[in-house]
């Protein structure tokens, strides 16, 4: 699975918002080795492996070999997902279990697991194996996009990807680095876009603005983020967003939240759980 891909998925989930929600999806990682100190191709390229270095790069995240944690989205009216979700990062298996499923599959009633074995997405109701290729659909769009929002800011160390520095600009009394990240791309078609802002203190992203271009979305989102050390490593376990502007202005609508809790890693998990 490439980066872009992964990316595209994160941003589509984001995007359903309320009526639900948008996202994108990346690469898989297998065999990390840590790298050495890249040769920098500018000052948004190196402000970005900075803030890695800071919160954890992918090498460092993947030695940890898996996680586990509880997964909570809250929509602004009210519905609600609680997942218990399940990674090994060394070929991005995935398993989520959702005991509140308000807004994914909210026609299953009782339990349902969601699983990626490294080749195929399936889906449980209740223990039963569930075949219907819609529901399927969802499957594939939830566990990509869940194990990216769990590694994005080790993601944004991909391969494929170009950095440009922008500007700085003062939000909340800090002076943000305005680093733009986007796409190298070999079609001739608009891409997404990701202008991060990195805090000139903590080398950490606070917030950033994104667009959905599938979607036919240009003007962004706005998230934001607050960390937690778990482990050694800054992990951003809230995060809030809705529409903005380019100047990281955002509309009277209410927020978004995504909410992870109970962080462990390195759990010995068996990639059998991911099997269906």
């Amino acid at each position: 699975m490439t980066l872009k891909t992964t990316l595209g998925i994160l941003i589509a989930l984001i995007c359903i918002s309320c009526n639900n929600t948008t996202q994108q999806t990346p690469t898989t990682t297998e065999n990390v080795v840590k790298e050495e100190t890249p040769t920098f191709t500018n000052k948004g390229h190196e402000l970005v492996y900075t803030m890695m270095q800071e919160v954890g790069d992918y090498a460092t995240l993947a030695a940890k070999n898996d996680v586990v944690y509880t997964y909570t989205y809250q929509t602004p009216d009210g519905q609600k997902d609680v997942s218990t979700e399940k990674y090994i990062f060394d070929g991005e298996y995935s398993y989520g279990l959702y005991n509140t499923h308000q807004r994914t599959l909210p026609e299953l009633e009782g339990t349902i697991e969601q699983g990626y074995d490294g080749k195929e997405y399936w889906l449980k109701n209740e223990g039963t194996i569930i075949t219907d290729e819609a529901a399927l659909k969802r499957v594939a769009f939830n566990r990509p996009t869940n194990y990216y929002w769990f590694t994005m800011m080790q993601k944004l160390g991909d391969p494929g990807l170009v950095y440009e520095y922008v500007k700085q600009q003062t939000v909340n009394n800090i002076n943000y680095d305005v680093v733009k990240v986007s796409f190298e791309s070999t079609e001739d078609k608009p891409q997404d876009i990701y202008q991060v802002y990195i805090n000139p203190e903590t080398k950490r992203v606070d917030q950033f603005l994104f667009t959905v271009v599938d979607f036919g979305v240009t003007d962004p989102y706005l998230m934001e983020v607050s960390y937690e050390e778990v482990d050694g490593l800054q992990i951003p376990t809230k995060r809030r967003y809705k529409k903005s502007d380019w100047d990281a202005t955002v509309t009277d609508a209410p927020w978004i939240t995504v909410d992870w809790t109970d962080i462990t890693f390195d759990n010995g998990l068996e990639k059998s759980l991911f099997v269906k």
